[in-house]
């Protein structure tokens, strides 16, 4: 069996089915949304075929209390592969204050409220992609402009548009600002996942060099011990971990490996580190202690259902809050597998060639390997370094879990850094948004001297 490290990166792998890891993140006070009043939108359920006209209610949130009316900015912030429970309380709030924009999130298809089946059958998901997703946003955006320039009495107006996701919601903002250029002024991709990888041995390294060599040694220690002490009483191990459930040893151990890499994923090595190197330095059990870490942090702090960890629950096509899929062939047979090449082919990896897209990401991050790094023209690309800088830090701050308002950014081990790349991502903004207005603004003159003569 692989070592606990070795594990995570075989089984986190990027763009498997179209499904990436779900963000696990606990987003259920109501104090970390700035709305949670949801509207809806009659979606296309096939924006490939002029056959199939048949279409689905999908959920979306607004806020306009910041609104400059009737010009100001709007910003999509795009949700991700999980149930969107409202606009989230953090630093986009702050920027459309700044910008005074309107905001407004689109749920994920096939997630949440907005599925269009009450089954998960491998037929039933063919219409689950990142492409359909795309159409979705830009149907949207098209329904939702139109709805403004009713609120405020007017036709023909664009107002200036600009994209925002974390993850595969930062892909999908860069994907949107690549395929759709017309339909926004720009795209913030924050850990924005763009090159598929399937084999994502990257994750690994990553994680070992974020733990530092300390913690990694004590993690591949408990790695071994899980191994013997599975050969000897497999039952015992997991009633320690409250894990009787996980019956497969290859589930058990994505669930260990889970627990582990979501603390450095997102910014909260010392979560896992402090407590595991105290336990080592104590002569303690180390089966112990990460049992503990597990139970609290992991299943109680993130509130992670263990049963989603096996492979039977991954079977279950009834529609349900939450979901995700991996592995896949044992999940949707022998016919399913990762599109790596041409999805890559198609977005174009690292390699992207959209324009006015900021890609930002946390030297803490595993998944930064996956993303844009290295600045091109027109797309400029930021690492947010410090210590606990992990996933989507620079929208979301530090801690991650739970999170903080406005995505505050002192309990950061580095906030000057932090505050740095949001400057940066701030100018570039303002930047695109000030180029998209003149554009708008030239446009309605020589519209206006059209009329008259």
């Amino acid at each position: 069996m692989k070592s606990l490290l070795g594990f995570i990166g075989s089984l986190l792998m990027i763009n498997i089915c179209n499904g990436l890891l779900t963000s696990r993140l606990n987003y259920m006070s109501s104090s970390n949304y700035i709305t949670k009043e949801w509207f809806w939108f009659n979606q296309t359920l096939d924006h490939f075929s002029p056959y199939d006209h048949r279409t689905f209610q999908q959920r979306y949130y607004e806020y306009l209390d910041d609104f400059r009316i009737p010009n100001g900015p709007v910003f999509l912030v795009i949700c991700g592969e999980s149930a969107c429970g409202g606009i989230s309380n953090d630093y986009i709030t702050v920027l459309a204050k700044k910008f005074g924009a309107a905001v407004v999130t689109l749920e994920h298809r096939y997630y949440g409220k907005s599925s269009p089946f009450e089954s998960f059958t491998t037929e039933n998901l063919k219409f689950l992609s990142s492409k359909q997703a795309l159409y979705d946003l830009a149907a949207f955006r098209q329904f939702y402009q139109e709805s403004l320039n009713l609120k405020l009495n007017r036709t023909d107006v664009e107002n200036p548009w600009f994209v925002f996701g974390i993850s595969y919601a930062g892909a999908l903002s860069a994907w949107f600002r690549l395929k759709f250029p017309h339909l926004t002024c720009g795209s913030l991709a924050s850990s924005g996942v763009v090159n598929a990888i399937l084999d994502f041995y990257q994750y690994d390294q990553q994680i070992g060099e974020s733990t530092g060599p300390e913690c990694k040694a004590i993690l591949q220690e408990v790695t071994q011990l899980v191994e013997n002490r599975l050969a000897i009483n497999g039952e015992a191990l997991r009633n320690e971990f409250g894990a009787t459930v996980l019956k497969v040893d290859g589930d058990f151990m994505y669930f260990l490996a889970d627990a582990a890499a979501v603390a450095i994923q997102y910014g909260n090595p010392d979560k896992l580190c402090i407590p595991m190197i105290e336990a080592k330095k104590a002569g303690k059990d180390l089966m112990d202690a990460y049992a503990e870490y597990v139970k609290e942090y992991y299943v109680g702090s993130f509130k992670v259902d263990i049963e989603s960890y096996t492979q039977e629950h991954l079977k279950n096509t009834e529609s349900a809050d939450r979901y995700h899929l991996d592995l896949c062939k044992n999940v949707f047979g022998e016919g399913v597998y990762p599109v790596v090449d041409s999805t890559n082919l198609y977005y174009g990896g690292t390699d992207i060639a959209g324009s006015k897209i900021v890609f930002t990401n946390g030297s803490q991050d595993p998944w930064r390997h996956a993303s844009k790094q290295v600045s091109s023209p027109d797309m400029p690309a930021y690492i947010v370094n410090c210590k606990n800088c992990g996933h989507g830090t620079d929208l979301r701050g530090c801690p991650q879990s739970p999170l903080v308002p406005e995505g505050s950014s002192k309990n950061c081990s580095s906030p000057e850094n932090v505050n740095k790349v949001r400057q940066q991502m701030t100018e570039q903004i303002d930047l695109w948004l000030s180029q998209c207005q003149t554009a708008v603004v030239q446009w309605l003159i020589t519209t206006s001297c059209s009329v008259d003569k």
